[in-house]
């Protein structure tokens, strides 16, 4: 077992199973993980956990107001989180998962979660990184933020994470430098027509021509 906030190297398949594994381990005892992802680090928890979910919140000193998004391992695993998802989303989570595409949809409502203030929604992503979607496939849905302090920039690397969050992260995932650039787009798929709600990585045009998508403002695609 590895000390709490140690730093383990996950940039090679060949050689990150012992970091996997204790990222794994960590998530299973309610602790907070560390991972890198195809834009920022992240922290992550079990997101059936409401004692770790709100542990990740603490840690970020960001309150239930701000609900974290959910990671899964593949497109199939929404449909046990997500309860009647639009075809139109479903297109446009086959169209750009795993990558820059965040998808709020109306949660299960006989899932035992407490993502915080969330009325009733989740937001779900496919990141596209090697060893996120390693960690992922053996534990199910994180709930992720972004690993920084809430007003602090967003971590490039795990020692930035590190060094913002310390001791409350019991694992650190070192994939080396994060592209960091732009954040994803975040479609609300909660109302008849899909809407862009944060313009990202994914443009409106792109989307739209997957699916029918409004912009920001309401404007057709």
């Amino acid at each position: 077992m590895t000390d709490s906030g140690s730093v383990m190297d996950c940039t090679d398949p060949a050689t990150w199973g012992p970091a996997i594994d204790e990222a794994v381990h960590a998530l299973g005892r309610g602790g907070l993980v560390v991972l890198p992802t195809d834009t920022v680090y992240g922290i992550g928890a079990d997101a059936f956990s409401p004692a770790a979910v709100a542990a990740l919140l603490a840690a970020k000193g960001r309150g239930r107001q701000m609900p974290p998004p959910v990671l899964v391992p593949d497109v199939r695993t929404v449909d046990g989180l997500c309860d009647d998802v639009p075809d139109a989303a479903r297109r446009l989570m086959e169209a750009f998962w795993p990558g820059a595409l965040t998808v709020i949809c109306r949660a299960q409502p006989s899932l035992a979660w407490d993502l915080g203030e969330t009325r009733g929604t989740v937001a779900v992503r496919m990141p596209d990184h090697p060893a996120a979607l390693a960690l992922l496939r053996r534990t199910g849905p994180l709930a992720v933020s972004s690993a920084n302090r809430t007003g602090s920039p967003a971590a490039l690397t795990a020692g930035e994470a590190r060094d913002q969050l310390g001791d409350a992260v019991a694992v650190y995932l070192d994939g080396g430098v994060a592209p960091g650039g732009v954040a994803s787009t975040i479609v609300d798929a909660t109302t008849p027509r899909l809407r862009v709600v944060r313009l990202g990585a994914l443009g409106v045009a792109e989307l739209s021509a997957v699916a029918a998508v409004e912009g920001p403002e309401g404007s057709a695609g």
